[in-house]
Parts: structure tokens; sequence; C-alpha cells
């Protein structure tokens, strides 16, 4: 098992990450434990991405990982640019990873991550336990000079404390980019996150090579330690048809 006071380098993934208003903005809120805040518009983070050689790592491997979460008010990540993140759910092909994630209060599940691109169309699917229930469809271009670099600011929940790391990442998003439909399938918690409809995206970019670094040690955040209930399940409404621009935050 990797140490998980160790800090792990990850290069050139191929990652797409964007942001959505929820459909079921009270369910958003109760995923949120006492001593954070969620946005009021209660914008939902999804992060999905794919490692494909051992060579791109400090020490994982080869994998994908989908997570989830909800975006945060006054925890800003360094810079101010991007809102703090809550992990809501953390799906990761490999043991090492989800054994990593855990030991650092990651909420983990085993599944799988794909993206596929063909021309403008890009496809991304999360599944577990060979169940499909996130997916989305991307109009996307070629990357260019631009760059994209900054930190992310996650928060996790470990022996009855708020954890607070920061992750530096560089990225080259394509342009021009687009989601256009995002689609949660319901049997699993995470579909209390679904977006509403019509579709409202916060930040998104897809980039074909994403660098990032996951933080040596642990800082406790003194905020509060009660953990939210589980949301509750309601019926989905699809969602299509939305434009997204740069990153803006997480």
């Amino acid at each position: 098992m990797l140490d998980p006071a160790a800090p792990q380098l990850v290069v050139n993934s191929r990652t797409l990450f964007f942001s959505w208003v929820p459909a079921d903005p009270d369910a958003v809120a109760a995923l949120v434990p006492a001593g954070l805040r969620p946005r009021p518009d209660r914008q939902v983070f999804l992060n999905q991405y794919v490692v494909d050689d051992e060579t791109q790592t400090s020490g994982f491997g080869a994998y994908s990982l989908t997570y989830l979460g909800v975006s945060l008010m006054g925890v800003d990540a360094p810079g101010g640019l991007s809102p703090g993140g809550w992990w809501t759910h953390y799906v990761a092909s490999s043991r090492v990873v989800r054994d990593y994630a855990t030991a650092r209060g990651a909420p983990t599940f085993a599944g799988q991550t794909r993206i596929e691109a063909d021309g403008e169309d890009l496809f991304s699917e999360t599944e577990i336990d060979g169940t499909p229930l996130v997916r989305a469809r991307c109009r996307v271009g070629e990357t260019g000079h631009l760059i994209s670099s900054g930190h992310h600011r996650y928060f996790t929940h470990n022996d009855g404390q708020l954890l607070s790391s920061v992750y530096p990442y560089v990225a080259e998003p394509v342009t021009p980019f687009e989601v256009e439909s995002v689609e949660f399938l319901p049997g699993h918690p995470m579909y209390a996150l679904r977006p509403a409809n019509p579709l409202i995206i916060g930040f998104g970019y897809y980039s074909p090579r994403s660098s990032f670094a996951y933080p040596g040690g642990f800082t406790v955040y003194p905020g509060g330690t009660g953990m939210p209930e589980p949301a509750r399940q309601v019926h989905q409404v699809p969602a299509s048809l939305a434009r997204s621009g740069l990153p803006s935050g997480s």
C-alpha cells in the first residue's frame, strides 16, 4: 500500500472536467457536512480522467477515475480563482489508488471510466459493478497554445476530522469545447447530483494532456465534523444541450 501521506504525481492524463446546476439543490446541500457551505446555486462538479500508461504516474500505475462533488463558498484554492470542493463520490479502477484515497478520507468506489474521442465527438462513461451510472457527450476541438494552470482545493472526512488538500495542476484544454448532454442513471446515491433540465454549465474543459499532483501530508480544517444524511433519490429528468467555457473553478 502506498503511504497516504506521500505526494503522488500524474502527467498527461485525458481529462474531462465540468460543473452544472443540479436538479435537486436540497439533496445536493444535504451531502455537505457541517463546517462547509455549498454555493447558493448548489453547483456540482465532475472530473473523469484516464491514465493510459504506468509511466504517467509516480506510483499509481495506469488507471481510470471519476470524482464528483459540491462546490463550496469561503474556502477557495490559492489564488482565489477556484472554489473549494467537497468530494461526494470517488470511483477508481485501481485498488492501489482506492486504498491511497480511502486513507486520505475520499469516499471511494470500485469502477471504470472511459473517454472516447472520434473527431469532434467526445463520449465519457463511468460505471460501477458493470452498470453505467454517468454519461456525457461533448463537442471538442484541438489543443492550441493555451495552458490552464493553478490549484484546486478538495475536502474529505477522516477519523472525525475534516481534511483540506490543495492540488496543483497544468492542463492543455481544447478549443472549442461544448457539453452537449449529461445523463445520470438511477440506482446509485450519486444520482442525487444529476443536472437540472435544461442543463446549465458552470465551467468546463477537455484536455488530452492534464497533469496534477496529490500533495503530501494532511491539513486538518477547523470546521464542524458532523456528517450529512444520505440524499434521497427522486425521478430523473434527462439533461441535454448545454454550452460551457474554459474552467473557472472546481
